[in-house]
């Protein structure tokens, strides 16, 4: 239990970040980034998300692997896009590796020839070799990884 001279309103804050991991998953950082901006001091907001923590209502490991499976599953992203995207969240190399590795290889890649159909449907007719970069790009700008593409590319004429 949290304990302080300013007790109360620092167990309104922790009460507060309880709600809202309760509601939505968060990381660390996010959580930190919340409770200074409702004023909270650094050392206060250590303990409540050291408490969170301890509660499970924080943790990294499980909203990186909620955030991967989201992203590849809703966004189309690659896995090289979605280990950027966690980095910049402040989540450990680690705790990222983790939750890439749940992504199964087999939806993975039936996931990135499904979008490059779709868009290869609708490119303008061109030379192939031209269509085979836009595509490559394409790919490359969500994420995905070169020598997947590069496979991916070999089944689409």
């Amino acid at each position: 239990m949290i304990m302080n001279d300013g007790a109360a309103p620092l167990k309104i804050m922790r009460d507060k970040a309880m709600r809202l991991c309760s509601q939505k998953e968060y990381n660390r950082s996010e959580i930190l980034k919340k409770l200074f901006s409702w004023g909270c001091r650094q050392e206060d907001a250590q303990l409540i998300v050291n408490e969170l923590v301890a509660q499970k209502f924080l943790d990294d490991g499980r909203y990186a692997a909620a955030y991967a499976n989201d992203k590849f599953r809703f966004g189309k992203w690659g896995r090289i896009k979605i280990s950027y995207m966690l980095k910049m969240k402040g989540i450990e190399e680690s705790v990222i590796r983790e939750a890439l590795e749940r992504i199964n290889e087999e939806e993975y890649l039936k996931s990135l020839e499904e979008e490059l159909h779709r868009k290869r449907k609708s490119m303008k007719t061109a030379s192939f070799p031209e269509i085979r970069a836009k595509l490559f790009r394409f790919a490359a700008s969500r994420g995905f990884e070169s020598e997947i593409i590069y496979r991916v590319l070999e089944n689409i004429r």
